[in-house]
């Protein structure tokens, strides 16, 4: 069996501050200083004040990274012991939730001969360059899982935060609906998929995730700042429940800066998916009223990700993990894989 690993650069890097949409890199705070202090200062970081509360961000998001794994381990357990769920079913999955029109373009894809043409004849729409739009779940599904994610929300359980990025919402794993729901998704039907639409970035070889739901509402998070994913491939599913505006926009890939870029805006409509590349740039912009339940899946690629780091940009420098880590592998004499 694998043994999934981290990639050190995850304590150190992509660090982000909300206030200044800024990710930076800590490494020290000298380093921090010459990097960062004229950057920040351009963007309203004036007084020593501003900077110290920076500085103290920035370490507690360290000292969060570095007991990420052992305090999710722990709420895991707690919730196991202690939530009872709304909606039993949603944690086992059944190809009954699951839209007709993806179905069929998932059997498609599984055939022998399956070609990115043939693919692309059942796919409701590309989007923008390389992101599909396709429907996803039934409504009936989208309605049941979002209410459990509310009913989970509403206890008493302990919760973690999705990523640095997004400040409300659930880790499906933590919850439980990795092992039963995501995990056959993502090796059933969405592998098959991106084999043929995304050959060339790992979407033949996805082997973990990370899966998460995200929650935009007034008062509380209302966009996503331009960004990427660490992850190979990623699958966007709008849940529910009613909102206005809020789409999602799309640049150029991460090494085009964005002053060269032109963005595209995409309608993120209910129980519809967005498929596309984890390094292409993207966001999410504002809803202006009601609720906005999203299903986020990272998918991974070990034999692509074992070569060069997404977000460091250099060979991983392996750290042990619990889990699926951050999709990187080791053989058993403990070496990076690199073929």
């Amino acid at each position: 069996m694998q043994k999934f690993c981290t990639c050190s650069c995850y304590y150190t890097e992509n660090l982000f501050l909300e206030q200044y949409k800024l990710h930076v890199r800590f490494i020290s705070e000298e380093q921090f200083k010459t990097d960062y202090r004229h950057i920040l200062r351009s963007l309203g970081c004036a007084t020593d004040a501003q900077y110290n509360a920076v500085l103290e961000k920035i370490h507690s998001e360290t000292a969060r990274r570095r007991n990420l794994a052992a305090q999710s381990a722990e709420r895991k357990l707690t919730i196991k012991q202690t939530y009872k769920p709304l909606h039993q079913h949603v944690y086992r999955f059944q190809e009954s939730f699951l839209a007709p029109e993806f179905v069929e373009i998932v059997k498609y894809s599984r055939e022998d001969g399956a070609s990115e043409e043939g693919v692309l004849e059942r796919i409701t729409a590309e989007a923008a360059p390389r992101v599909y739009r396709f429907p996803m779940f039934t409504q009936e599904f989208c309605k049941d899982l979002v209410e459990e994610l509310e009913h989970f929300e509403r206890s008493e359980a302990p919760k973690g935060r999705p990523n640095t990025m997004n400040n409300y919402g659930i880790l499906l794993d933590e919850l439980g609906l990795d092992e039963g729901l995501i995990t056959p998704l993502r090796e059933l039907y969405l592998k098959p998929l991106s084999s043929l639409l995304y050959p060339d970035c790992g979407g033949k070889w996805l082997d973990s995730h990370k899966a998460f739901a995200v929650k935009y509402t007034l008062n509380e998070d209302l966009d996503l700042s331009y960004h990427y994913d660490n992850a190979e491939v990623t699958l966007n599913v709008s849940l529910g429940k009613v909102f206005t505006e809020g789409n999602l926009y799309f640049g150029d890939m991460r090494q085009v800066p964005l002053s060269e870029t032109e963005c595209v805006e995409v309608e993120h409509r209910v129980t519809e998916a967005v498929l596309h590349r984890g390094q292409h740039m993207h966001g999410a912009l504002p809803i202006s009223s009601g609720c906005r339940w999203n299903l986020v899946l990272w998918m991974r690629a070990s034999r692509q990700r074992n070569l060069l780091c997404p977000m460091c940009n250099r060979s991983p420098r392996l750290q042990p993990s619990d889990g699926y880590g951050d999709g990187f592998t080791e053989e058993d004499t403990g070496l990076c894989v690199l073929t």
